[in-house]
């Protein structure tokens, strides 16, 4: 298990960032390594972004040593997606078997956790995102069928897409963490529009589903002067709450979105009219 560690970052300091410099402390790159458990721990809401692909072993973790607790969720909540092959995670010696887009919650105080494939043709891809929490919520296993779809956007303005909450009060509570999964509709390009901001809550972006040769241009910054990134798939971005988020894809793509803040109110935005980009 590795832990890499960011520190969030003003949007004064920004505006003086090269390209190589803004991806250093916005975009993660390495999550998905085979048989190997990747964290990065960003000061930005005390986020830890991390990335699982057991192939010919079953991985371990949930040590705190690198945070300084007994144990990695010690103090904090998990959620886990998993968006390769069929896989199994088991927390404290209870079993999940996750498919392709069903997500866990593992609730506070976890010690031991585990994750396997159940075929190392199609290995399981575990996304992750872990938060501090103050309450105690019971484990759940959230499938694609139980979570919650908003079907949202134009398709004549390019941004038709399927929202899918999963870690969220309609669906399944936590404490403070937001989780869910969105699909973008044959033809469409944009993840989301309005673009807007949450000054109340950070979040953070998982895409996945691209091929090697497409990319998502994300943009970022604040709206009177933003900034862009090019991901690859299983790319993770960053996304304080002082930037505004929006992206489109060359190919087909899909992402996971993770939130935390003073609140779970997924319609406490700001709305930014594009003719205020810049």
């Amino acid at each position: 298990m590795t832990m890499k560690i960011l520190y969030g970052v003003g949007p004064q300091d920004v505006k003086g960032y090269d390209t190589e410099r803004l991806r250093a402390e916005f975009l993660v790159e390495d999550l998905f390594r085979p048989d190997a458990v990747s964290f990065t721990y960003t000061h930005v809401d005390r986020l830890i972004l991390g990335g699982a692909v057991p192939v010919s072993k079953t991985l371990e973790f949930g040590s705190g040593e690198d945070i300084g607790t007994s144990h990695l969720l010690s103090a904090r909540e998990m959620g886990i997606a998993n968006l390769g092959g069929p896989g199994t995670i088991t927390v404290d010696g209870q079993s999940f078997d996750l498919n392709n887009r069903d997500v866990l919650y593992v609730g506070r105080g976890a010690r031991a956790l585990t994750a396997s494939s159940v075929s190392a043709e199609r290995p399981a891809r575990f996304y992750m995102n872990s938060v501090p929490a103050g309450a105690d919520v019971p484990h759940r296993l959230i499938t694609q069928a139980e979570s919650k779809p908003l079907d949202l956007g134009d398709a004549r303005r390019s941004n038709k897409r399927q929202l899918r909450m999963y870690i969220h009060p309609e669906v399944a509570p936590s404490c403070l963490l937001l989780m869910g999964i969105t699909d973008l509709a044959e033809g469409s390009i944009w993840n989301t529009m309005p673009p807007h901001l949450h000054e109340r809550r950070m979040e953070a972006y998982c895409y996945f589903d691209l091929s090697a040769d497409d990319r998502v241009i994300h943009l970022m910054g604040r709206p009177e002067e933003t900034r862009h990134l090019i991901v690859a798939d299983g790319n993770a971005v960053l996304s304080p709450a002082w930037s505004v988020h929006m992206g489109a894809g060359t190919g087909p793509y899909a992402f996971v979105w993770g939130m935390t803040g003073e609140n779970q109110e997924y319609h406490d935005v700001t709305p930014v009219a594009l003719s205020e980009l810049k």
